[in-house]
């Protein structure tokens, strides 16, 4: 069976703690709000963010595996 590949959902700045989702309606990252800790929310505007890549999200799935689950 052919793997399928899927697309991370969220990502978090290691550096200031903002937190985006995938928009999938209008196919970009948005901010989202998780609390009320407005500045986490949206981090430092002079940040230069570092997103939470770090190589254990798997973007391939296997088929087979994905029907049992």
């Amino acid at each position: 069976m052919a793997p399928t590949l899927k697309s991370p959902t969220e990502r978090t700045c290691e550096r200031c703690g903002r937190i985006e989702v995938w928009d999938e309606s209008i196919a970009t990252w948005r901010l989202t709000n998780e609390d009320d800790e407005s500045d986490r929310d949206v981090g430092s505007p002079y940040c230069i963010h570092e997103w939470d890549i770090n190589g254990s999200f798997v973007p391939f799935e296997d088929e087979s595996k994905a029907a049992t689950a």
